[in-house]
């Protein structure tokens, strides 16, 4: 069987592993987007897929829009039959998804019809779930919305962020196309549409998402603080510049403010790390990043002075 592999970030690398560890597959290409400028020097960086593809001798085509008829029609020249896609990054068109005789089947990182869309994992995380997991479905037209062909589940702990998460569902991912393929390639799949009325999306995350809200209750922000780690980060204003907040301890219920406190009041600045009134409980910050700086433990900050009790954050500073 020829297949074609699509996908970009490190997250695809281990289902890229497993197609080529498959001896009644043949890889034939590799799909990836364009190089891209990375880092403040702007360096043309290849995609992690582009890098392991390349470690095999793979053909890998890096097309800035799959749906032109030329990138079609190198597909088609080809003649793929499966297609399997892991965090490509582009919508497959019609013209695409008709090649392969045993159609397109893409490996999503979460139990859908949740979290359809761009950032399953980061929205798995900042609303606190227990679980999120793989899902692998035939590609439709619609944005996630193809036949469910498998499943896994895997526990979201409360030591995860976004970043733990997508090395743990990268592996899982993996695992589940092994074990799937072979019923795939015998053609003894059983596919189950999705129940569009429960479905949930994830939209990619915007700047505003960013910002940290004191108003809400204390473990909301720390579920959106590691929901957006390692990137893009949560933040707030602090003298009228961004501040970074990379972590937090988990809220103990105990740790209340003093009634009447403005939320976003700084409460203690300490060897604990710097506690925060949040509308409900206190957000306890342990590592955070100043405007300029690099990132450093917040305990450390602290015994600076810099941040001391009655210090406002969220606000300009005027």
């Amino acid at each position: 069987m020829k297949v074609i592999f699509m996908g970009t970030p490190e997250f695809a690398v281990p289902s890229l592993q497993t197609l080529l560890n498959d001896k009644n597959l043949e890889v034939v290409a590799v799909v990836t987007q364009p190089d891209r400028p990375v880092g403040r020097k702007r360096v043309l960086t290849p995609t992690p897929v582009k890098v392991e593809a390349e470690k095999h001798g793979l053909p890998v085509l890096q097309p800035e829009r799959l749906r032109r008829p030329e990138s079609v029609e190198a597909i088609r020249t080809l003649q793929p039959d499966l297609i399997v896609t892991a965090a490509f990054g582009q919508i497959l068109p019609k013209s695409v998804l008709d090649l392969p005789k045993l159609g397109c089947i893409n490996i999503h990182a979460s139990l859908l019809p949740k979290y359809r869309g761009g950032a399953p994992i980061h929205y798995a995380v900042m609303n606190g779930d227990a679980v999120t997991g793989v899902t692998i479905m035939y590609m439709a037209e619609g944005l996630d919305t193809g036949d469910m062909i498998s499943k896994i589940e895997v526990p979201i702990e409360d030591s995860d962020t976004t970043g733990t998460m997508f090395d743990k569902l990268s592996l899982a991912g993996a695992e589940l196309l092994e074990r799937t393929l072979p019923d795939l390639l015998a053609g003894r799949v059983q596919a189950v549409p999705q129940n569009d009325a429960e479905a949930v999306y994830s939209p990619n995350i915007t700047r505003e998402q960013e910002l940290i809200d004191w108003t809400k209750p204390a473990e909301q922000l720390w579920n959106l603080v590691r929901g957006l780690h390692p990137r893009p980060g949560a933040y707030t204003v602090w003298n009228g510049e961004v501040l970074k907040i990379w972590t937090c301890a988990k809220p103990d219920e105990s740790d209340q403010a003093s009634e009447g406190v403005q939320p976003g009041t700084v409460l203690e600045a300490g060897e604990r790390g710097i506690a925060v009134a949040a509308g409900q409980g206190v957000l306890r910050i342990t590592e955070l990043q100043p405007a300029g700086k690099k990132a450093m433990d917040a305990a450390a900050f602290a015994r600076s002075g810099q941040l001391a009790p009655g210090t406002v954050l969220g606000t300009s500073g005027d």
